[in-house]
Parts: structure tokens; sequence; C-alpha cells
């Protein structure tokens, strides 16, 4: 009896030694196989992390973090991470690319510009990324609840396509999420070679344009025209597309706010723009503007409505999604 008993242990042994084998090579051919489908490596220890103010040190990359700006929590996201505090998680639903989609278990700390200091301190943050725009005279009282690191979207020559990628690579690395990073950037630079494809095969490579989001103020028309210090123009000069808006100044948040007046500047141009539902302000409410039917990209139909969740301060997974919708409106 001893003597079997003892056999079959034996060959109990043997095969979950083969089975931990086979298990420990699947990873491995697996990451050979694909390069998007594994996961790259996490850092570990000290992280050194620069914001608007210097440079910080974590004793360790951060895991439970509250973010007061959706453009930053939206880079999160694109990494693989979700925060477990948030500024508005309705109106980040609402305007933020459903690719970067919050989690249901995030907590709502309230508004980007007054947020609920009680709300963060209980739940206990590692660390907590800001905004200077909204956030920068309560940089002291967030500091005392956890580090806190602060970045702007419209400080120096304004938040363009560099100063988003920066952005997304500083909070990456107090994620301790460098190489996933690199991994984001690397197939969202690929996907723009695919849409500059899909560009040229349409005959719409080097397209001109202008890009406004436009909205009701005082019962007129109000137009954000952005400009080549914002994200959005430099996210599509990297499909070959050329803005026609020069302003003769660069505003520090990347747009000029204009009137219907300014059109003519562009008017052989194409036009992009991105109105809500419930404020079709370059509709309807425009159909008798004499100024507006003068204009030659709309007696010529050159008008291409975009997405009107398209957001414009968004990091790489919105860049994505600008490019998608941009594509779509003008080769279809």
């Amino acid at each position: 009896m001893k003597k079997g008993l003892s056999g079959v242990l034996l060959l109990l042994v043997f095969a979950l030694a083969l089975a931990g084998c086979g298990a420990a090579g699947k990873p491995s051919d697996t990451s050979q196989a694909s390069t998007s489908g594994s996961t790259p490596a996490e850092a570990a220890g000290p992280v050194k992390v620069k914001h608007n103010r210097g440079e910080i040190t974590l004793d360790s990359p951060a895991k439970r973090v509250v973010v007061l700006e959706w453009t930053f929590t939206e880079d999160m996201v694109a990494l693989g991470v979700q925060p477990i505090g948030n500024a508005d998680n309705a109106g980040y639903k609402q305007y933020v690319s459903s690719e970067a989609a919050l989690d249901s278990s995030v907590t709502d700390v309230g508004t980007r510009d007054e947020p609920n200091l009680e709300a963060i301190a209980a739940l206990k943050p590692d660390l907590i990324i800001s905004n200077v725009d909204g956030n920068a005279a309560i940089y002291d009282q967030l500091r005392a609840i956890a580090p806190t690191v602060e970045y702007s979207l419209n400080s120096g020559k304004g938040y363009d396509y560099d100063k988003m990628v920066e952005i997304f690579n500083n909070i990456a690395v107090a994620l301790g999420k460098e190489d996933k990073a690199k991994q984001v950037l690397k197939e969202l630079d690929q996907h723009y070679a695919e849409a500059k494809e899909k560009l040229a095969t349409a005959g719409k490579a080097e397209f001109h344009y202008s890009l406004t989001q436009a909205f009701t103020y005082q019962n007129a028309a109000s137009l954000r025209m952005f400009s080549d210090n914002s994200v959005v123009v430099g996210t599509l000069a990297k499909i070959g597309l050329v803005n026609d808006w020069k302003p003769a100044k660069l505003e520090q948040y990347g747009f000029s706010t204009v009137g219907i007046e300014a059109l003519p500047a562009v008017q052989d141009s194409n036009f992009l723009y991105i109105v809500q539902p419930d404020d079709d302000v370059l509709g309807a409410a425009l159909k008798n503007n004499s100024v507006w039917n003068g204009l030659n990209f709309v007696k010529e139909k050159r008008t291409y409505a975009l997405d009107s969740k398209t957001w414009t301060f968004g990091g790489p997974v919105s860049s994505k999604a600008l490019v998608d919708t941009v594509v779509a409106a003008i080769t279809k």
C-alpha cells in the first residue's frame, strides 16, 4: 500500500511541476508574439515628479490618487489606473471620450474649482493632482492632506501638443507607469499614420481648416477659434491638416473668442465646428444672418460638424478621438 501511494504521489508532483513550467512559459510566449498585448513593467521605489512648483519625491509610485481636473484624470485612465476621487464625475462623463471611461467606484469630490477638502481627506490619498487655474489658492490645504502636484492648461505658450505630452509623462512617472506611457504614445503615433493614409486615399491630404467650439453668449454666437498653440490644432497637424486661423495675438488658452463677424478671414478655408445639441448656435439661429450666409464655406457647403462631446483640452485618448471624428466628418 505504502509503495503504491508513494508512486501516486510522485506522479502527482511530477505532473504539477510540468503544469507549472507550462504556465510560466505562457506570459513569455504572449509578450513575444504581441507587444500591444503585453503589460508594461511598473516602476517601484522612490519617484521624482516634476510639476509647476518644481519637483516632489514620492516614497513609491502613487496608488490612491485624487484628481481635480478632467484632463489629468483622462491621463490616468489612459495609463490603466482609475483615481479614487475625481472632481465633477458627471461633467467628465459628458465631455471626455468614453474611451477613457471613469469607473463607477470613483468618488466625486465636488467641482473642479471648488473641491470638497473633507471628501478628499476622507479618501486618504497618497497623491493629489490639481489644476493651477482652479486650485492654486488652496494648494497648501491640499498639500496638508497629501503630496500634491499641480499642472496648468494655460501657462506660458498655452496647452499645446508638447505640453499635453509633458504632463502625461509626468503623471506616468508619479504612477510608476512610464513604460505604459511610451506604449500609449507609440500606438497614438501609429493611429496618426493610419489616419493620414485614409485622408490621402480620400483626396484630403493637407486639408486646410479652421476649427471652432461655438455656443450662445448674451443671445449671440460666441466662437472659440483654435490657434496653433492648442492641443487640438497640434493633434490635427499630426495627420497633415493645416490650420488657417492665424490671430494677431496667440491667447494662452489656445483659442480666440470672436463673433460671426470675424469669420470672413477664414471663409476660403474648410470650417470644422463643435456645438451642443441643445445649443445649435450655428444652425437655425443663423438662418437669416447675412454675414454667415455670405461666407464662402457656407455657400460651398464646406462646413463639417464634429461630435458634440469632442473634448478640446484632453490627453492622448482625446487626441485619438478627435482624429477619428475629424477624419469621419471630412471623408464621408
